[in-house]
C-alpha cells in the first residue's frame, strides 16, 4: 500500500468483504468485522508501523515465553472494557517488554 490516505484503493472491497472503517487516521486506517473478531490495519508498505509490527509478530512466532506472556495479558483483559483504546492501553506494558526484548536479541554484540 502506497498510500494509506488513498481510500479509494482498498476501501470498497474491504467494505464489500464484510470489514467496516473504525479508524482513519493520517497514514492508517483500520477495518474490522462487525463481530470485531479481526481487525485490518493500513499502513504504508515499508514504514515503521508495518517495521514494529513485523517485528512484534516475528518475536511471538520465535519466542514461546513472549507468546504465553501475551496470551495471558490478552486471556486476562478478554471482556473487560467496552472500548477498544482502553483495552489496547491495558496491554501496553507487555507489548513494550516483549519489543524490547526483540531490540536487544537484534543488536549485535
Amino acid at each position: 500500500m502506497d498510500d494509506p490516505d488513498d481510500e479509494a484503493g482498498f476501501r470498497d472491497e474491504l467494505e464489500s468483504a464484510g470489514y467496516v472503517l473504525r479508524v482513519r487516521e493520517p497514514g492508517h486506517r483500520m477495518f474490522r468485522t462487525p463481530q470485531r473478531d479481526v481487525h485490518v490495519h493500513i499502513w504504508a508498505s515499508g514504514g515503521p508501523d508495518e517495521r514494529r509490527h513485523l517485528v512484534f509478530r516475528d518475536r511471538l512466532r520465535s519466542s514461546a515465553a513472549d507468546r504465553e506472556e501475551y496470551e495471558r495479558t490478552k486471556r486476562s483483559l478478554a471482556g473487560r472494557y467496552t472500548d477498544m483504546n482502553h483495552y489496547a492501553q491495558a496491554k501496553t506494558a507487555v507489548v513494550d517488554r516483549i519489543m524490547t526484548r526483540a531490540a536487544e536479541d537484534e543488536t549485535p554484540v
